[in-house]
């Protein structure tokens, strides 16, 4: 959906009731955050959460287990290797430039 499409539905969303109108919140600040350049990241950075990312997202979403990406030397057969192993396994058909990047950031 293009830029415009999203804004001329925030401004319906705003018109139409109270319970809409925090839809339309949250739909503009998914355009500005779209339009912010700190939140783009490119490929080679591996296009991954970083630590200050996955801390806002749980802030924001209590009971949340997201994590970073396992980057580090790992102990075999530690939770760790355990979720890499997992990773490379899940990500093995990534054939885009995106998966590359991520698959390079977890070492597969």
């Amino acid at each position: 959906m293009k830029k415009g499409g999203l804004a001329k539905i925030v401004k319906e969303l705003q018109g139409a009731s109270k319970m809409h109108l925090k839809q339309s919140e949250k739909i503009q600040k998914h355009i500005e955050d779209m339009e912010s350049p700190a939140q783009k990241r490119s490929v080679e950075d591996g296009a991954g959460l970083t630590q200050a990312e996955v801390d806002e997202y749980k802030s924001e979403n209590p009971g949340s287990k997201l994590q970073t990406a396992v980057t580090g030397d790992v102990k075999p057969g530690s939770k760790d290797a355990k979720r890499r192993k997992a990773f490379c396994a899940r990500s093995k058909s990534w054939d885009g430039e995106r998966g590359k990047a991520a698959r390079r950031r977890w070492k597969c």
